[in-house]
């Protein structure tokens, strides 16, 4: 990949980290906020004194991926990780409080699953993965993970 240029590959979903898919962000300026439940955005209740800011939780994947050529892990934020997922990061994370092993489960079922992926390098010199910027199923028949875990655990739509 030359300097910042993103490059698309065609890859094969290998495996997921499913131990640490989501942080949580303050819901007004998506600063990132510690995972204790009571912690508060510091800098919007510095700078908004008459209202108290609320969280939520965004995607953060590290996935391994195969193309034709190599292996390697990637790093997919929220949008595009919305698109495995086919849900919210919060919305998961409700499911998988209530199906202990959802995220490991998701993980099983987009193995092997085939994408068009765009990757850029990341601006921050310290991280160590490429960001996946988009990503789109290969399959006509695709179903984003949320889809089979709500049939695997037979959870009906607005459950």
């Amino acid at each position: 990949m030359e300097d910042n240029k993103a490059s698309t590959v065609v890859c094969s979903v290998l495996g997921m980290d499913h131990t640490n898919f989501c942080y949580r962000v303050c819901s007004v300026c998506e600063r990132t906020l510690p995972e204790n439940p009571s912690s508060l955005c510091k800098f919007c209740n510095c700078n908004n004194n008459n209202s108290v800011s609320s969280s939520k939780r965004l995607f953060r994947l590290l996935i391994s991926i195969a193309t034709d050529t190599k292996v390697k892990v990637v790093i997919c934020f929220d949008r595009a990780a919305r698109v495995f997922f086919g849900c919210s990061a919060d919305h998961f994370f409700d499911f998988a409080k209530l199906h202990p092993f959802a995220a490991v489960t998701a993980s099983k079922v987009l193995q092997g699953e085939m994408f068009k992926m765009t990757f850029t390098k990341p601006k921050n010199g310290n991280a160590q993965h490429l960001r996946v910027t988009t990503v789109v199923p290969l399959s006509s028949g695709f179903k984003p993970a949320i889809e089979i875990l709500r049939e695997k655990y037979g959870v009906r739509v607005g459950s």
